[in-house]
């Protein structure tokens, strides 16, 4: 990892970015050496899976208990300082993805936030609900607390701009916890998103309640993104994150 990295806009008024937007980059925390070895390991399996499933905007996922190199990225000490000081809270992953928009997979992603979490195995227990069914694993809605906590990595293994299918956020909109369909037109009408532009090596940093979304690429080629999303609490009765 580089030791080069910085926050980018950090602080303002001795208040962070993150805590008062609810994202943030970190520039170059990973060198372009270890971004180019993760997407020569996770692009093949990209590939296939575009070749054997019918939707073309899902992710290969599962990929804490599949790969041994992303799991040991995800509990680097450098990452896990970085979330650690902006959330105040010791932080472990749950769940990672990669996902690669390409000619050939060239997506458009409405406005939504991240609602939905992976667990082993469906355990009805209050407060949890929208229960679904995802290539055969259980996923539900938890208590906006939950999520609240939680914090969501993407690794850019790519340059990534406004004509590449950046993400584009909406800053400040993950205060106002879950929004329906009516809400998140209201605050995507009403306040002007912020393109996530990023070099190889940035990370993005973002609350899964924070309003995003991802036009289709108009020049397409590859942009991976390593997606990891990271807890601060176990799950009640019994109910158990999947990657944990």
């Amino acid at each position: 990892m580089n030791s080069e990295f910085r926050i980018q806009n950090s602080e303002s008024n001795g208040f962070s970015q993150f805590e008062r937007d609810g994202f943030q980059i970190v520039k170059s925390l990973v060198e372009p050496d270890e971004c180019d070895l993760l997407a020569a390991e996770l692009t093949p399996l990209f590939e296939q899976q575009q070749k054997t499933t019918k939707s073309k905007i899902g992710g290969v996922r599962n990929l804490l208990h599949t790969n041994s190199h992303v799991s040991a990225f995800s509990k680097s000490h450098r990452l896990l300082s970085v979330l650690e000081r902006l959330n105040g809270l010791q932080m472990f992953p749950v769940r990672a993805i990669f996902f690669d928009k390409n000619p050939e997979a060239n997506w458009l992603v409405p406005w939504h936030q991240d609602l939905a979490i992976a667990v082993a195995e469906r355990i009805e227990t209050p407060g949890y609900t929208g229960w679904s069914n995802k290539d055969g694993v259980p996923h539900a809605h938890p208590p906006k607390e939950i999520l609240e906590s939680m914090i969501t990595v993407r690794l850019h293994l790519d340059d990534c701009d406004t004509k590449n299918g950046a993400l584009k956020v909406i800053p400040q909109s993950h205060c106002h916890g879950k929004l329906d369909a009516v809400e998140i037109s209201k605050q995507t009408t009403a306040n002007q998103p912020v393109i996530c532009k990023a070099s190889k090596g940035d990370v993005l940093l973002m609350r899964p309640l924070l309003l995003h979304s991802s036009s289709p690429a108009e020049n397409p080629k590859h942009r991976r993104v390593l997606h990891i999303e990271y807890a601060a609490q176990e799950l009640p009765n019994g109910l158990k994150w999947l990657e944990r």
